[in-house]
């Protein structure tokens, strides 16, 4: 058989291979040579990671990485980001590999856990306290910074990735191949590469080169530090009752929040052995003047969580940093540019908030992202429009992410919304971002068209509720008195929503379909509920009007009708709505 016979005894799917190879081929002799493939600026997490995947993608691809610290890094870092959730930690464990490394130098996470204001927050056993009573099936962990990113590192140069000690000062982009300039330990250095991708965190080399920087509504600040102890929860109160909530694991082991109108304060126990502390506020309520200093942060917990500030005293000896972030949250008007060739990751790109740790889920999925692009792009294929059109998807997710924490701080103070908003964030992050990262869809929407009204329906649905959390707040005026709610062990639809998303779905259309049918009968059954109680109020003018209003929305009468019919065969747990249910036994 001759070579046309065989080119025409192809299949579709090899033939198009085929001219891919050949593309690429052409491609490399034509082009300039380029000394890297990839040049990734900045040598964090959002860094490491996205080499090693690459790597893993397409093995030949010449990786250099530029960073201006030298390795190894000290295992209690400044950092931030030292709880991961779901997505996250499928990526680190499972796409790139490192199940033993957080298994046995990591802390198993034990879920997030709040306990709000009551009574000058003197004793924990006294504040309403949400959180799980065992841990939840998938793995999540608490990671020292220092500790994960010095393996990342061990990784890359283990599989052949080039690193440079150095800080990157601007990138000559060019049709065929872009120059980029650092300034290395032994003076100026260029090095040309095809494609630049800035991870280089706070310090945003390409935003603040291309003027991609774009400041968003959301003005929190945070200061954090780390004790060089374990600092844990769990033994802040003797009290029998409260101690027999849980039936394993242990409260130190999750992501603890002392919650207070306009705050919340972190308390997160690392494998080294140390704790980190930190609080996170609004300035509507708390002024950053009033906590931007380590003494003056010591100030602010005995002002406000006093039972902390006790433990920390006892400690003192044992601080070991203290670092601020003044508005913290920052956008960027571009993530992706596929036709020149450059993305932005990490800090460097989008950061919203660190409340749900939401910064390494949005690595993992930017990074998945941009490998697609980069191997395609690398291999013969025009990856413009695909590059476009995952530009604006990931800008609309962080958008809607976004809306979860924007203007919701004030939320904080009332427990009665702020238990209902954590249950539902979480249900919506199990069954919309976790069911699509473990099933790859966010790689593949650019291939399925189709699913983007699905998309944009579920999007609409969170930023929907996101209001009407704030509405709820401002005519709550009730106390709840129920002391412990359970987020995930008594409530049926957590646990539906947590086991589809641990693995890839035989189905995912039809999976998709029953979590978005599942999400709206959750929303309904809260608004049903909160109406219902709301309505007795009849003698107050504002909580009518929001009545009123709230029966006249045709989003929320959609999701009551879903509510009404799909309680009648599948009820629906109702322990996590405590204000509409005050008298209910603690779960």
């Amino acid at each position: 058989m001759n070579v046309h016979d065989q080119l025409a005894n192809l299949d579709p799917a090899a033939r198009a291979a085929l001219a891919r190879r050949i593309r690429s081929r052409l491609v490399e002799s034509e082009a300039p040579a380029v000394d890297h493939d990839v040049v990734i600026v900045g040598g964090g997490a959002a860094a490491l990671t996205l080499a090693l995947e690459i790597r893993s993608a397409r093995a030949q691809t010449r990786i250099l990485i530029v960073e201006p610290n030298a390795h190894p890094v000290p295992e209690i870092t400044h950092t931030v980001g030292e709880s991961t959730v779901e997505v996250s930690a499928h990526y680190l464990r499972d796409r790139l590999g490192l199940g033993d490394h957080l298994a046995t130098a990591h802390i198993r996470k034990m879920g997030l856990r709040m306990f709000f204001s009551h009574n000058g927050n003197s004793d924990i056993a006294e504040r309403m306290e949400v959180g799980s009573s065992s841990f939840v099936p998938q793995v999540t962990y608490q990671i020292d910074r220092g500790r994960l990113e010095n393996e990342l590192y061990r990784r890359c140069v283990a599989a052949g990735i080039d690193t440079a000690r150095g800080r990157v000062r601007a990138v000559d982009f060019g049709a065929d191949r872009h120059v980029v300039s650092y300034q290395g330990d032994d003076g100026a250095v260029a090095t040309t590469a095809r494609w630049v991708v800035d991870a280089s965190g706070r310090n945003r080399t390409l935003p603040r080169q291309l003027d991609l920087k774009r400041a968003n509504q959301h003005n929190c600040n945070a200061v954090w530090f780390r004790v060089a102890t374990e600092i844990d929860v769990g033994r802040w109160s003797q009290d029998p009752t409260w101690q027999a909530r849980l039936v394993e694991g242990d409260r130190a082991l999750s992501t603890n929040h002392l919650m207070g109108q306009g705050y919340w304060v972190w308390l997160i126990r690392l494998g080294s052995g140390a704790t980190s502390v930190g609080i996170v506020a609004d300035p509507a309520y708390h002024p950053f003047v009033g906590f931007n200093t380590l003494d003056k942060a010591r100030a602010w917990l005995h002002e406000h969580e006093p039972q902390c500030a006790a433990v920390i005293d006892e400690h003192e000896q044992q601080i070991r940093d203290f670092r601020v972030m003044k508005k913290y949250s920052h956008d960027a008007t571009q993530v992706f540019d596929g036709a020149a060739r450059w993305c932005l990751t990490g800090d460097a790109g989008i950061f919203l908030d660190p409340l749900y740790s939401s910064g390494l889920d949005l690595v993992a999925i930017g990074n998945g992202l941009i490998t697609d692009m980069v191997v395609r792009e690398l291999d013969g294929g025009d990856v413009a429009a695909r590059a476009q059109i995952s530009d604006t998807l990931f800008r609309s997710l962080t958008q809607m992410w976004l809306a979860i924490y924007q203007d919701q701080y004030a939320l904080m103070g009332t427990p009665a919304v702020m238990s209902a908003k954590i249950i539902w964030d979480v249900a919506f992050y199990w069954g919309f971002i976790g069911l699509l990262y473990v099933n790859d869809r966010f790689v593949r929407i650019t291939d399925d068209p189709d699913f983007v009204p699905h998309l944009d329906g579920l999007i609409a649905l969170s930023n929907r509720m996101q209001r009407f959390f704030r509405e709820w707040a401002a005519v709550e005026r009730d106390t709840t008195s129920v002391p412990f709610v359970d987020l995930y062990a008594p409530l049926n639809f957590m646990g539906a929503l947590h086991t589809a998303m641990m693995g890839p779905s035989p189905d995912f259309a039809a999976q998709f379909d029953s979590n978005a049918r599942l999400l709206r009968h959750v929303a309904g059954q809260l608004v049903d509920a909160v109406l219902e109680e709301k309505s007795r109020r009849f003698d107050d003018d504002a909580v009518v009007r929001q009545v009123q209003a709230w029966q006249r929305d045709p989003l929320l009468r959609e999701w009551r009708r879903i509510h009404r019919e799909d309680d009648a065969t599948n009820p629906l747990s109702r322990g996590w709505i405590v204000a509409a249910a005050p008298a209910l036994a603690p779960n």
